[in-house]
């Protein structure tokens, strides 16, 4: 069992900067891939950053070059530093980690809004 924690969210202007948190708890072991997705009223929820084991990244192309997915293994926290932020990034941040055996656990979500 894995829990996720996210935090991080508020209102920012236009072009301001956020940086979310995830916190994961439990079996840890099991987790290959780590992410960020988001998920705005009326749409679909779209992958916005992952990282997986190995340390490699991927971007949507909406967030790249301005979002930074990154990981502190020793404090069990995942974090997604948003620069230049844009109204369009308004939505529901989700915290993700998918586990070996097609397992896939959700964070509560964090609201991040963007506007002037």
């Amino acid at each position: 069992q894995v829990q996720l924690v996210e935090s991080g969210g508020g209102l920012v202007q236009p072009g301001g900067s956020l940086r979310l948190s995830c916190v994961a708890s439990g079996n840890m072991f099991s987790i290959y891939r780590m992410g960020w997705y988001r998920q705005a009223p009326g749409k679909q929820r779209d992958m916005v950053a992952t990282i997986a084991r190995g340390g490699s990244t991927n971007y949507a192309d909406s967030v790249k070059g301005r979002f930074t997915i990154s990981r502190d293994n020793a404090k069990n926290t995942m974090y997604l530093q948003m620069n230049s932020l844009k109204p369009e990034d308004t939505a529901v941040y989700y915290c993700n980690g998918a586990a070996w055996g097609q397992n896939e656990y959700w964070g509560q979500g964090t609201q991040v809004t963007v506007s002037s």
